[in-house]
Protein backbone atom coordinates (compact mmCIF):
# COMPACT_ATOMS: atom_id res chain seq x y z
CA UNK A 1 0.00 0.00 0.00
CA UNK A 2 1.48 3.25 -0.64
CA UNK A 3 2.76 5.31 2.21
CA UNK A 4 1.92 8.62 3.84
CA UNK A 5 1.05 11.47 1.33
CA UNK A 6 2.37 9.98 -1.66
CA UNK A 7 -0.18 10.52 -4.94
CA UNK A 8 -2.30 8.47 -5.29
CA UNK A 9 -2.56 6.09 -8.88
CA UNK A 10 -4.09 7.39 -11.52
CA UNK A 11 -8.14 7.13 -11.60
CA UNK A 12 -9.77 4.12 -13.55
CA UNK A 13 -11.34 5.10 -16.49
CA UNK A 14 -13.55 3.76 -18.82
CA UNK A 15 -10.33 2.45 -20.92
CA UNK A 16 -8.49 0.94 -18.07
CA UNK A 17 -8.98 -2.68 -16.32
CA UNK A 18 -10.28 -2.99 -13.30
CA UNK A 19 -7.67 -5.93 -12.14
CA UNK A 20 -4.43 -6.71 -13.90
CA UNK A 21 -1.45 -7.98 -12.56
CA UNK A 22 0.92 -10.92 -12.74
CA UNK A 23 0.40 -11.76 -9.06
CA UNK A 24 -3.03 -13.20 -8.72
CA UNK A 25 -2.88 -13.21 -5.30
CA UNK A 26 -1.94 -8.89 -5.41
CA UNK A 27 -4.30 -6.93 -3.51
CA UNK A 28 -5.88 -4.10 -5.41
CA UNK A 29 -7.96 -1.51 -3.63
CA UNK A 30 -10.35 0.84 -5.46
CA UNK A 31 -11.46 3.95 -3.63
CA UNK A 32 -12.73 7.54 -4.64
CA UNK A 33 -10.49 9.96 -6.16
CA UNK A 34 -11.68 12.47 -3.49
CA UNK A 35 -10.64 10.19 -0.90
CA UNK A 36 -13.87 11.07 1.13
CA UNK A 37 -15.80 8.27 0.83
CA UNK A 38 -16.12 6.80 4.74
CA UNK A 39 -16.38 2.98 3.41
CA UNK A 40 -13.26 3.49 1.48
CA UNK A 41 -11.12 4.72 4.76
CA UNK A 42 -12.38 2.03 6.74
CA UNK A 43 -10.87 -0.88 4.56
CA UNK A 44 -8.10 1.59 3.66
CA UNK A 45 -7.38 0.97 7.80
CA UNK A 46 -8.28 -2.24 7.73
CA UNK A 47 -5.08 -3.08 5.04
CA UNK A 48 -2.93 -0.74 6.57
CA UNK A 49 -3.92 -2.06 10.13
CA UNK A 50 -3.05 -6.12 8.86
CA UNK A 51 0.36 -4.50 7.26
CA UNK A 52 -0.99 -5.76 4.13
CA UNK A 53 0.64 -4.44 0.52
CA UNK A 54 -1.87 -3.53 -1.60
CA UNK A 55 -2.28 -1.40 -5.35
CA UNK A 56 -4.43 1.42 -4.64
CA UNK A 57 -6.26 2.82 -7.35
CA UNK A 58 -8.99 5.76 -8.02
CA UNK A 59 -12.56 5.86 -8.92
CA UNK A 60 -13.53 9.28 -10.17
CA UNK A 61 -17.24 9.27 -8.64
CA UNK A 62 -18.23 13.10 -10.04
CA UNK A 63 -17.37 11.90 -13.56
CA UNK A 64 -19.67 8.93 -12.83
CA UNK A 65 -16.53 6.17 -13.16
CA UNK A 66 -18.16 3.71 -10.86
CA UNK A 67 -20.84 3.34 -13.51
CA UNK A 68 -18.44 2.13 -16.32
CA UNK A 69 -19.78 -1.44 -17.31
CA UNK A 70 -16.44 -2.99 -16.48
CA UNK A 71 -16.13 -1.94 -13.31
CA UNK A 72 -19.63 -2.10 -12.18
CA UNK A 73 -19.82 -5.77 -13.37
CA UNK A 74 -16.75 -6.36 -11.59
CA UNK A 75 -18.22 -4.49 -8.32
CA UNK A 76 -21.44 -5.84 -8.46
CA UNK A 77 -22.97 -2.92 -6.92
CA UNK A 78 -20.91 0.00 -9.03
CA UNK A 79 -19.80 1.83 -5.48
CA UNK A 80 -16.28 2.37 -3.64
CA UNK A 81 -14.59 0.36 -2.01
CA UNK A 82 -13.49 -2.22 -4.41
CA UNK A 83 -11.50 -5.21 -2.98
CA UNK A 84 -9.53 -7.65 -5.74
CA UNK A 85 -7.82 -10.49 -4.43
CA UNK A 86 -7.26 -13.69 -6.87
CA UNK A 87 -10.00 -13.99 -8.87
CA UNK A 88 -12.34 -12.45 -5.92
CA UNK A 89 -13.95 -8.85 -6.64
CA UNK A 90 -16.08 -7.92 -3.28
CA UNK A 91 -17.56 -4.56 -2.48
CA UNK A 92 -19.23 -3.48 0.80
CA UNK A 93 -16.79 -2.07 3.10
CA UNK A 94 -17.66 -4.16 6.59
CA UNK A 95 -18.05 -7.23 4.05
CA UNK A 96 -14.66 -6.68 3.13
CA UNK A 97 -13.14 -6.01 6.37
CA UNK A 98 -14.62 -9.52 7.45
CA UNK A 99 -12.95 -11.03 4.77
CA UNK A 100 -9.22 -9.48 5.56
CA UNK A 101 -9.73 -10.61 9.19
CA UNK A 102 -11.14 -14.11 8.21
CA UNK A 103 -8.91 -14.49 5.12
CA UNK A 104 -5.07 -12.94 7.02
CA UNK A 105 -2.69 -13.08 10.02
CA UNK A 106 -1.60 -10.20 11.86
CA UNK A 107 -3.77 -7.47 14.22
CA UNK A 108 -7.68 -8.52 14.39
CA UNK A 109 -10.13 -6.16 12.89
CA UNK A 110 -12.89 -7.61 14.97
CA UNK A 111 -12.91 -8.96 18.47
CA UNK A 112 -12.18 -12.62 19.42
CA UNK A 113 -15.11 -12.95 22.00
CA UNK A 114 -18.08 -13.67 20.22
CA UNK A 115 -20.63 -11.08 21.58
CA UNK A 116 -18.07 -8.49 21.21
CA UNK A 117 -17.58 -9.60 17.53
CA UNK A 118 -21.03 -9.22 16.90
CA UNK A 119 -21.82 -5.97 18.68
CA UNK A 120 -18.68 -4.42 16.59
CA UNK A 121 -20.76 -5.57 13.42
CA UNK A 122 -23.68 -4.16 14.78
CA UNK A 123 -21.91 -0.97 15.42
CA UNK A 124 -21.11 -1.13 11.63
CA UNK A 125 -24.29 -2.08 10.42
CA UNK A 126 -25.77 1.03 12.46
CA UNK A 127 -23.56 3.56 10.82
CA UNK A 128 -24.24 2.32 7.39
CA UNK A 129 -28.03 2.27 7.67
CA UNK A 130 -28.82 5.48 9.85
CA UNK A 131 -28.12 8.58 10.83
CA UNK A 132 -29.01 9.63 7.42
CA UNK A 133 -29.78 13.30 8.62
CA UNK A 134 -25.94 13.68 10.40
CA UNK A 135 -24.69 12.20 6.93
CA UNK A 136 -26.41 14.87 4.73
CA UNK A 137 -26.05 17.87 6.80
CA UNK A 138 -22.87 17.01 7.83
CA UNK A 139 -21.12 14.96 4.90
CA UNK A 140 -17.59 13.88 4.53
CA UNK A 141 -16.28 17.26 2.98
CA UNK A 142 -16.96 18.54 6.66
CA UNK A 143 -14.31 15.67 7.76
CA UNK A 144 -11.83 15.64 4.60
CA UNK A 145 -12.16 19.27 3.30
CA UNK A 146 -13.29 21.33 6.09
CA UNK A 147 -16.50 22.54 4.60
CA UNK A 148 -18.16 24.56 6.66
CA UNK A 149 -22.49 23.92 6.43
CA UNK A 150 -25.55 25.86 8.02
CA UNK A 151 -26.73 25.19 11.35
CA UNK A 152 -28.14 21.44 12.08
CA UNK A 153 -31.92 20.65 11.64
CA UNK A 154 -34.33 19.22 14.41
CA UNK A 155 -33.68 16.36 12.26
CA UNK A 156 -30.12 16.20 12.61
CA UNK A 157 -30.10 17.21 16.13
CA UNK A 158 -32.14 14.37 16.77
CA UNK A 159 -30.44 12.06 15.40
CA UNK A 160 -26.99 13.59 16.92
CA UNK A 161 -28.59 12.68 20.17
CA UNK A 162 -29.56 8.58 19.60
CA UNK A 163 -25.60 9.06 18.40
CA UNK A 164 -24.36 10.54 21.10
CA UNK A 165 -26.42 7.81 23.29
CA UNK A 166 -25.80 4.76 21.55
CA UNK A 167 -21.29 5.57 21.90
CA UNK A 168 -22.03 6.39 25.51
CA UNK A 169 -23.72 2.63 26.05
CA UNK A 170 -21.15 1.25 24.32
CA UNK A 171 -17.84 3.00 25.17
CA UNK A 172 -17.07 2.35 28.96
CA UNK A 173 -15.63 4.66 31.46
CA UNK A 174 -12.18 5.90 30.85
CA UNK A 175 -11.77 3.63 28.02
CA UNK A 176 -10.50 4.47 24.61
CA UNK A 177 -11.84 2.20 22.21
CA UNK A 178 -15.57 0.12 22.84
CA UNK A 179 -14.79 -3.93 23.41
CA UNK A 180 -11.18 -3.67 25.32
CA UNK A 181 -9.15 -2.79 22.56
CA UNK A 182 -9.14 -1.46 18.90
CA UNK A 183 -11.40 -2.51 16.33
CA UNK A 184 -12.09 -1.70 12.36
CA UNK A 185 -15.66 -0.33 14.47
CA UNK A 186 -14.07 2.12 16.79
CA UNK A 187 -12.52 3.96 13.32
CA UNK A 188 -16.01 3.83 12.19
CA UNK A 189 -17.58 5.40 15.12
CA UNK A 190 -15.52 7.85 15.23
CA UNK A 191 -15.70 8.99 12.05
CA UNK A 192 -19.54 9.57 12.73
CA UNK A 193 -18.89 11.48 15.84
CA UNK A 194 -15.90 13.75 13.99
CA UNK A 195 -18.25 14.53 11.25
CA UNK A 196 -20.17 16.90 14.69
CA UNK A 197 -16.60 17.43 16.04
CA UNK A 198 -14.92 18.61 13.34
CA UNK A 199 -17.27 20.36 12.41
CA UNK A 200 -17.58 22.42 15.88
CA UNK A 201 -20.72 21.06 16.40
CA UNK A 202 -21.62 20.18 20.00
CA UNK A 203 -20.69 17.13 21.74
CA UNK A 204 -19.94 15.06 24.88
CA UNK A 205 -16.49 15.84 25.84
CA UNK A 206 -15.50 11.79 26.17
CA UNK A 207 -17.03 11.08 23.16
CA UNK A 208 -14.96 13.99 21.55
CA UNK A 209 -11.98 12.48 23.08
CA UNK A 210 -12.79 9.01 21.97
CA UNK A 211 -12.79 9.94 18.45
CA UNK A 212 -9.84 12.32 18.89
CA UNK A 213 -7.57 9.38 19.87
CA UNK A 214 -8.68 6.93 17.27
CA UNK A 215 -8.23 10.08 14.78
CA UNK A 216 -4.51 9.90 15.80
CA UNK A 217 -3.78 5.96 14.68
CA UNK A 218 -1.11 5.94 12.02
CA UNK A 219 -3.52 4.25 9.63
CA UNK A 220 -6.26 6.68 10.13
CA UNK A 221 -3.54 9.21 9.44
CA UNK A 222 -1.95 8.17 6.50
CA UNK A 223 -5.93 8.53 4.93
CA UNK A 224 -6.07 11.81 6.18
CA UNK A 225 -3.00 12.26 4.22
CA UNK A 226 -3.68 11.41 0.76
CA UNK A 227 -3.57 14.30 -1.73
CA UNK A 228 -7.48 15.14 -2.44
CA UNK A 229 -8.22 16.76 -5.70
CA UNK A 230 -9.70 20.64 -5.64
CA UNK A 231 -13.87 20.67 -4.60
CA UNK A 232 -16.01 21.00 -8.10
CA UNK A 233 -17.82 24.34 -7.76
Amino acid sequence: MQSGPTAPSAPSTPSTPVHSTADGNALHLYVDAQFASPYAMSVFVALREKQLPCTLHTIDLDLGHQHDPAYARRSLTARVPMLCHGTLTLSESSAITEYLDEVFPGVSLYPQEPVARARARQVQAWLRSDLMAIREERNTQVVFYGVKKAALSARARGAAQRLFQFADELLPTGADSLFGGWCIADVDLALMLNRLALHGDPVPPRLQAYAQTQWQRPSVQAWLMQSRPALLP
